[in-house]
């Protein structure tokens, strides 16, 4: 539990044409051989992932990608990939060969950085080779801020480092549970255990959810579903909050009295990783939903499928049962959403607990792009068991958009 887990890391890319030196400079930040060096061009195909400490910011993932110059149908899909990374990078560093100006490639990457607001700076790679002086003076009328950088001699990384401490965005202050909750607060969090549970531990949202409120210096209780009722007459007074696993909301909201805020993990996930208004604005795509309409089951993760998998087995069934409609069902896995995304009338997103917020946001706005509206596991399955508005009341964010729809 000590470890940072890679997706709340900030991610850092590594992005250029083949050739410039990525690799090279991933294994000088890094101190270690990580990656396979070659003067053959397309050597790293796949990103390669390596987490480590970048200090004195903290913890990050670096991310190595394939040229955005390459060739050839499987050069292409490279290219996608490299693409993909950029998009849910929170920084990015270009490494360009100092001896050429400008290609093409390289004024699109920068426009598309651009574009994904993603920060980014240039690593002027090879110095040892001497520089271009028409390419800095482009580079300073673009206004784009680069370093000049030698990964054979080592020199000016430690300074590039330096520079990548200051201009990579600060953590966002998004809450998962701290301003819902303050010091002495009573908080009660319902953990079933069933087949979906892992064997020996809990699954990261409620490690994280019992974690942040420890932070904030409220009393934490953790029980099942069944000892819930037990639990909740065993205290002296109410308690602020009460939060479930979102398959058990409905047999929750019956034992939790009215007067007392309830939610869901999945819930508090959707607002730290995703946009919960978003989220219930997917819920009116539900009831419109007509027979034949195509909806995709989106999992930022793989894992293997079980009897009564959530995605897979209770979802769609009880999407069905709830609309009483012929739906076409489909299910992604991975961080690709499926080409035909336009075709889609309703996706439903997992809880994300394994992806980046920035990757999550992304996801988001791919979907809004394609008109496709979005709708996550925990508001999902709220609504269709009926414990919407009561799951996103302690939200006012949300509550505002569930009361203009």
């Amino acid at each position: 539990m000590n470890k940072v887990a890679n997706s709340e890391r900030k991610h850092i890319v590594f992005v250029g044409k083949r050739n410039s030196g990525k690799s090279s400079l991933v294994n000088r930040f890094v101190g270690q051989d990580l990656v396979i060096v070659s003067d053959t061009p397309g050597t790293t195909t796949d990103p390669v992932k390596k987490a480590m400490e970048l200090l004195p910011f903290g913890p990050v993932v670096l991310v190595d990608t394939a040229g955005v110059d390459d060739v050839g149908e499987l050069g292409q899909k490279r290219i996608s990939k490299t693409l993909k990374a950029v998009s849910e990078a929170d920084f990015a560093i270009v490494v360009l060969g100092c001896q050429n100006t400008l290609t093409d490639e390289e004024q699109n990457l920068f426009n598309h950085l651009e574009k994904l607001e993603v920060p980014f700076i240039i690593a002027l790679n090879k110095i040892e080779l001497g520089v271009n002086p028409d390419l800095t003076k482009e580079l300073n009328s673009l206004k784009l801020r680069f370093a000049e950088i030698s990964c054979i001699e080592d020199k000016g990384i430690y300074e590039l480092k330096e520079k990548v401490v200051k201009l990579i965005p600060a953590e966002e202050e998004q809450p998962l549970i701290g301003d819902l909750v303050k010091q002495h607060d009573i908080v009660v969090l319902v953990v079933p255990i069933d087949l979906g549970a892992p064997k020996g531990r809990l699954i990261m949202p409620q490690v994280q959810t019992i974690r942040e409120a420890l932070d904030e210096d409220t009393i934490v209780v953790v029980a099942k579903d069944k000892e819930l009722r037990a639990a909740l007459s065993k205290l002296n007074e109410k308690p602020k909050l009460v939060v479930t696993d979102s398959q058990a909301i409905m047999k929750v909201a019956a034992d939790v009295p009215d007067d007392i805020p309830l939610t869901t993990f999945s819930i508090l996930m959707a607002r730290y990783k995703g946009e919960l208004p978003e989220f219930v604005k997917g819920i009116k795509r539900v009831n419109d939903l007509l027979n034949g309409d195509k909806v995709l089951i989106a999992e930022s993760c793989t894992h293997h499928s079980q009897e009564d998998d959530i995605g897979r087995v209770k979802i769609p069934r009880w999407l069905r049962n709830h609309t009483q409609r012929d739906l076409q069902i489909d299910h992604r896995s991975g961080a690709d959403y499926p080409d035909n995304l336009a075709d889609y009338k309703l996706i439903i997103h997992c809880g994300a607990c394994m992806a980046t917020r920035r990757g999550m946001h992304t996801r988001i706005k791919q979907a809004r792009f394609m008109e496709v509206p979005i709708v996550n596991y925990g508001v999902l399955i709220s609504y269709i068991h009926g414990a919407i508005p009561r799951a996103i009341e302690p939200f006012d964010e949300a509550i505002a958009v569930w009361e203009d729809i």
